[in-house]
């Protein structure tokens, strides 16, 4: 049934403002009073017609919605590094950032071959890894530093039996856009530099 055809009858016949139960109406000024057959299933299906338009903006919202969702492309952040000295790294006097100064993969440009830091670009959760390889005859630690608060630790105590040592560690991290995460070398303690075996990856794995 055309809607403008049914508009339209139902102002002509005095009845929009009526409110209709079981075959009867109401108007503002009047008790209820006998419907007839036709005009009532008139009233009817206008109203599931206004039903049925209102459902339809409520779909093409949720529609809209769900395409500005898809258009949101998350953004590629990826890095690795690994250190590119030619002997060992440390020991140092104090703590100290370790620099990766040999850049793998940096997508993104979130990672600072100069500083060793990374910045977060976006609010999201991120995994970072940390691996070393040292000599045996010195102490080693790292600790991988969010902002200025310690969340993950890997060491290895000197000794004089053990020829190298190897360690690492992994962790999920959320991010606030701007906080900064690096590796720190612990005063009195070195890693080997040169070679493949040091290294500082991390990637975002999910953002707001």
């Amino acid at each position: 049934m055309n809607f403008y055809v049914a508009f339209f009858t139902l102002l002509f016949c005095g009845l929009t403002l009526a409110q209709y139960t079981n075959g009867t109406y109401e108007s503002e000024d009047s008790q209820a009073q006998s419907c007839h057959p036709d005009m009532c299933q008139l009233m009817k299906d206008f109203d599931v017609m206004k039903e049925n338009q209102e459902d339809m903006k409520t779909r093409l919202k949720n529609c809209e919605n769900h395409m500005l969702k898809l258009k949101k492309v998350a953004p590629r952040v990826v890095f690795s590094a690994k250190t590119n000295a030619s002997a060992a790294i440390g020991p140092y006097n104090k703590d100290t950032i370790l620099v990766y100064g040999k850049v793998i993969t940096n997508m993104g440009n979130a990672y600072n071959p100069d500083t060793g830091i990374f910045t977060a670009p976006v609010t999201g959760t991120y995994y970072f890894t940390f691996f070393y390889h040292a000599g045996g005859e010195q102490w080693s630690h790292l600790s991988l530093i969010k902002n200025s608060e310690i969340i993950l630790d890997s060491s290895d105590h000197r000794t004089a039996d053990d020829e190298a040592d190897n360690g690492g560690n992994a962790v999920f991290l959320q991010l606030q856009r701007g906080d900064l995460v690096f590796v720190r070398l612990r005063a009195s303690t070195h890693v080997w530099g040169e070679g493949y075996g040091t290294s500082f990856s991390g990637f975002l794995l999910d953002y707001d």
